[in-house]
Order: C-alpha cells, then structure tokens, then sequence
C-alpha cells in the first residue's frame, strides 16, 4: 500500500488510531460548506472508536456547536475553538473570553485574514485557483463589505499589545494557541510572547502548508520550545505539499512533539472519520513503527486536549 491512492484505510491503522483525537475538523453548519455536519461526525467518529474532535470554523466560535453534539453524542468529546479573523474582531480579547467561557477548547491565530494570506484581498491572478474563503471575501468585496487584515506584530516583529492580551487570557483558562497562517516571523515572535505569558499548549499549524513552509530546522527549533507541530492531512491530498517532506520533517523533528491532524471536511475530500486512519497507513507505509504512529495520532493528540 502505498502513501497515495489510499481509499479505505487498513484495519491495523483503524486499530492504531483508537482513542485519537482529530484537532482540525471543518464540519457544518458552516459559513462554508461542509461535507457532514457536527452530529454525524460526531456519530461516526463513536462508530470508527475515535475520541473526539475540534471544530475549526474560520468565522464563528464553535463552542456552542460542540456542546450540542456531546449532549447529541456523549460517547464523543467535541471541542469548541475560535479563530481570530475579521468576523470576530480580530485580536479581540472579550471575543477569546466570550469562547472560553462557553467551553472553547481552542484559540486560532487569523488564518484568512492574517497578513500573510491575501488571497482574499487582492486581485487575483489570470487563471490563480482560489480557496473556497477567498472566493467569498472577494464576493463580499464587490458588495462593499471589506475584511480587512488582523496584525498581530508591529514592522518589528514586536507583538502588539492586544495580541499580548489575547495570549493572557489563552493562559488564563489553560486554552491551547495554534499558530495558524502566521509567517515564518510571527510564528516565532507570537510563540515567544505566548510562552511570556504562561501559554502552556502551542500548536504551530500545518508547517508545510505554503504559506507557513517551515523548514525542518525551524521546526526543531519551536518543538524545542515545547510546541506541537500539526502535520496535516487535506493539503497532501490538495497536492500543497508531499508526503515525503512531512516524513522527512518528521525525522528530522522526532514524534515526541508531532502529531496528525485530517483537516479535511471539504465536500469532495475524504471522509473526515477516516482521515487519521489513513494517516496512520501512510506513516506505517513510510516505514514509521507502530508506536511511533500512536504516539503521533493517540498519544500526543489526548495529551493536548485533556486536563
């Protein structure tokens, strides 16, 4: 079996992956649409033996979401998170209480509206293909409804005083902070800050993913500092990046702060219930070990989530 053209995954990697939490979930009801909602995600993710998931929306907070899917599925811990693009203020400290205090388990740096993804913003290149949010901002634009960046640091790479506040009160209710579509530079600079501020779980989203491309050594460099580095499924499958450098990524990092996430949720992708599954084949595929695997996708996966 090889690491593409994969379509069911294999009954040794169903088993590795039981208990396995999936921390990037696009389901419904969205802004966007999505291949399945909350409810059966939750009930198929109790059916394949998964833990649980966090709901991603790149508009919304999805706190409230996930409470009625655990009250729907209570075999199934869903999570709530919210991410700070325009919609909900940006760096808005009361918008991150607001969700903490509903039970989000999750803080999102901007991802559409950061400054290092303006593919919303700009005019398109002839011919560029756009993701599905930059299609709809570039919509919204024409009716005059403009969303504009979200800084996060200043020309100097200094984080700005409200994403300091941010980060307080990430630390304040024991949230996890992922980086998100940050650049290379405000990575480095919001991680810094964030551990500052007694920041305790830290996700550096999708590194490979093009507009983040860290290299191995940077990405040693923030596992050094106690981060996770969240490889993800749906842009291999989007042919963003390849397999054989997250492998290689992988290698060079170690899996004590690595782990897998499906990211899927997309109409014509995969099912999200058998993304970490299919991980775990391509991973097993590679030449990775059975516990390596389980640290990636089991392991590591609880030990961000659970308090």
């Amino acid at each position: 079996m090889t690491t593409s053209g994969i379509l069911q995954p294999s009954k040794i990697a169903r088993e590795l992956v039981r208990g396995a939490y999936d921390l990037h979930v696009h389901s419904g009801p969205d802004v966007i649409k999505r291949i399945a909602s909350d409810l059966v995600i939750a009930q198929r993710f109790m059916e394949r033996g998964l833990g649980g998931y966090i709901i991603k929306s790149h508009y919304a907070p999805t706190a409230g979401r996930a409470a009625l899917a655990n009250e729907a599925v209570p075999e199934v811990k869903v999570m709530g998170s919210i991410t700070l693009n325009r919609a909900v203020g940006g760096m808005n400290v009361m918008a991150v209480e607001m969700a903490a205090r509903e039970g989000a388990r999750l803080v999102w740096m901007p991802t559409c509206d950061a400054v290092n993804e303006p593919a919303g913003r700009v005019p398109p290149q002839p011919g560029a293909k756009l993701p599905f949010w930059a299609h709809m901002q570039h919509q919204m634009l024409a009716e005059g409804v403009v969303s504009e960046a979200v800084p996060v640091v200043d020309e100097k790479m200094q984080v700005l005083p409200e994403t300091r506040a941010v980060l307080r009160s990430i630390a304040k209710h024991d949230l996890i902070l992922a980086t998100s579509h940050l650049s290379r530079d405000e990575i480095f600079a919001v991680v810094d800050a964030a551990l500052d501020e007694g920041v305790e779980r830290i996700v550096i989203t999708h590194p490979e993913f093009p507009s983040q491309n860290l290299s191995a050594v940077d990405q040693k460099a923030l596992a050094d500092r106690g981060a996770f580095l969240e490889h993800c499924l749906a842009p291999i499958l989007f042919g963003k990046h390849s397999w054989e450098l997250v492998f290689d990524n992988i290698r060079a990092t170690g899996v004590e702060q690595a782990y897998f996430a499906s990211d899927l949720g997309q109409p014509k992708n995969l099912p999200v219930e058998d993304g970490l599954a299919m991980v775990a084949d391509a991973l097993l595929g590679a030449g990775f070990g059975d516990d390596e695997v389980h640290r990636m996708l089991v392991t590591n996966t609880r030990q961000l989530v659970e308090v």
